[in-house]
């Protein structure tokens, strides 16, 4: 506690040994002000993908479709003999047969608008919901092979698998791009930190000639670059949201992919959290490298 108000209150003596402007002032606010910016996309991502990788696992998990293909004389009755089962089913919370427009809307995207589906030998779907418990779907098979035996079941595993495993990676992909933005936050300070002592050798052969302990010369370019690291952060970590706040789609509607992309009710707090973590890397980092730094000045 003691040590972050000396970060915050500061040295005006201590300040003068680091230069309050030049390049690695503003290389320094710039840079951390970028890669903030790009934090919160990151973040954005993975927070996004998650959602998406539950919604879509929950969506495919909890439905089915029972697809009947049968000569257009039997069409209507296996149809009923499924439902029927359907009902009689533990765990099948619900069945409906797809009317044909239904079912046109679905092949639009395939076959075109101008879909002659009375002409076509088009299999009846029935969309099947699931209670949270589910229904068994070995047992279920094996019923239908034996009273409708032109219906075959999707329960959705092959589709839900490969969509579910998308959205994981790319929420793992979106939290170590932020690790690899931390990574790189660290290297620019040091190398930014490094420069400055260098820069200023002979004050620092100076000060230590009238008395000055490296951890007094130290705590000063710590202080200097977790500030100037926290400021730039928190620049762009404010236009970072509202890049993401701007994108289309951002107000509404769930079913909108871009809309999936932005923040969702608390994760909005969750990039609030990118300055301060830029600050405890630049903190730490800094202290790293002046300590190197004046051994190396020895």
């Amino acid at each position: 506690m003691r040590g972050a108000v000396t970060l915050l209150r500061g040295d005006t003596q201590a300040d003068r040994v680091v230069p309050p402007t030049g390049i690695t002032a503003r290389l320094t606010v710039f840079t951390a002000a970028a890669m903030a910016f790009l934090a919160v996309f990151a973040l954005a991502l993975s927070l996004a993908a998650g959602r998406l990788a539950d919604r879509w696992g929950e969506e495919l998990a909890r439905s089915a479709t029972l697809r009947i293909s049968a000569p257009e004389g039997q069409m209507a009755e296996q149809t009923r003999a499924a439902l029927r089962l359907l009902e009689t089913t533990p765990g099948v919370a619900g069945a409906r047969a797809l009317a044909p427009e239904e079912q046109r809307a679905l092949l639009e995207p395939w076959l075109g608008p101008d879909l002659p589906l009375d002409t076509l030998p088009v299999p009846q779907l029935i969309e099947i919901i699931e209670t949270e418990e589910g229904y068994d779907a070995a047992g279920l098979r094996l019923r239908l092979a034996a009273e409708v035996p032109g219906a075959v079941l999707d329960d959705h595993t092959r589709w839900r698998r490969p969509l579910v495993q998308a959205a994981d990676r790319l929420r793992l992909l979106g939290w170590v791009s932020i690790t690899l933005i931390g990574a790189a936050v660290a290297a620019m300070i040091t190398l930014a930190a490094q420069a400055a002592l260098a820069a200023n050798a002979q004050v620092i052969a100076v000060l230590r000639l009238v008395g000055a302990r490296d951890v007094y010369i130290a705590r000063a370019f710590v202080r200097r670059f977790t500030l100037r690291t926290l400021t730039g952060a928190a620049v762009g970590t404010a236009f970072g949201m509202i890049a993401v706040a701007a994108l289309p789609g951002g107000g509404s509607g769930e079913d909108s992919f871009l809309t999936g992309l932005g923040f969702r009710g608390w994760h909005w707090l969750a990039p609030l959290l990118v300055p301060p973590l830029a600050a405890v890397v630049a903190f730490w980092a800094t202290r790293a490298a002046a300590g190197r730094t004046l051994r190396a000045l020895t």
